[in-house]
């Protein structure tokens, strides 16, 4: 299997081109490369294809193999891939994905892609579209009531907690203990698997440095911390500006790296922007080939 690493800010991914190839046992597929000891190491499978209804199809599977519907630094890599590979000359393209399809524009200097903002669409509050299951917060909220600086109790401490989908689920946590030290590794397994998120959730937890900047970590749903989560900065920035933390455009620093995002509320969308790096590229032998 011929595939290409890429990452966005730290957010890594083994990318393939199935424009040109067929990749049997995705779920394995994904599992087995992900693997950072004995595969190629990633935080998942991101498959390039061509659709019939836009320019090109994200399909992409986290570390465990689970299937995502929607991914920030991901999309980026795929926008510089089909470019800088010559699969497409446009610089504003179109992306399907299994939250929809988006609309990205590509910076271009000296022939390759430096950076792309994202069209991410609109984020969506109501519990049911998160989703969640509003039986498992501690007050009574009213089923198409936003979670909006909601206490929420984790091994005996709580947490204001703000829920966002930006196509996938998001509990975001402004926390006043350095974001740093936090014992994410303890605490992110117990939020992304609560009953209180069916499909289990992405959890950031941020502090606010001030009206402008944000600093994030996050525990992605299916493959633990990673470096940076596009979605996570978009759901964050939203959470910010509707706790009265931020205005519409905020700086989001992650471990990997950071991203510009801004809200339009005119539009309702999230717009994304940051860089898309290629790392190398190889051919591996699936064991069940």
């Amino acid at each position: 299997m011929k595939f290409t690493k890429m990452h966005g800010i730290g957010n890594d991914y083994v990318y393939v081109d199935c424009t040109k190839e067929v990749i049997p046992e995705i779920t394995k597929t994904a599992i087995f490369v992900s693997d950072r000891h004995f595969g190629i190491g990633s935080d998942g499978l991101i498959l390039i294809k061509s659709s019939e209804v836009a320019d090109f199809e994200m399909d992409m599977y986290n570390a465990d193999g689970s299937r995502g519907k929607m991914c920030g630094n991901g999309i980026r890599c795929v926008a510089k891939y089909v470019y800088d590979h010559g699969l497409t000359d446009k610089t504003t393209i179109t992306i399907d994905t299994q939250s929809g399809i988006k609309t990205l524009e590509l910076t271009v200097a000296d022939g390759k892609v430096d950076k792309v903002r994202v069209d991410m669409g609109a984020p969506e509050v109501i519990p049911k579209k998160v989703p969640m299951d509003l039986t498992h917060l501690q007050k009574d909220k009213k089923p198409a009531e936003p979670v909006i600086g909601e206490d929420f109790v984790v091994d005996s401490d709580t947490y204001s907690i703000t829920c966002v989908s930006m196509g996938n689920p998001h509990c975001v946590s402004f926390i006043d203990e350095n974001v740093r030290f936090f014992d994410l590794e303890h605490i992110g397994p117990k939020f992304e698997k609560h009953p209180l998120f069916p499909e289990q959730v992405n959890a950031e937890f941020v502090n606010v440095i001030d009206r402008e900047h944000l600093l994030m970590r996050v525990w992605e749903r299916g493959s633990g911390e990673t470096l940076a989560c596009g979605t996570g900065a978009c759901a964050t920035a939203v959470a910010a500006y509707l706790n009265g933390y931020t205005g519409r455009d905020v700086d989001v620093e992650l471990l990997g790296g950071h991203l510009q995002i801004s809200y339009d509320e005119a539009t309702n969308h999230v717009f994304m922007t940051g860089p898309a790096t290629e790392v190398f590229e190889g051919n591996i032998t699936l064991p069940w080939e």
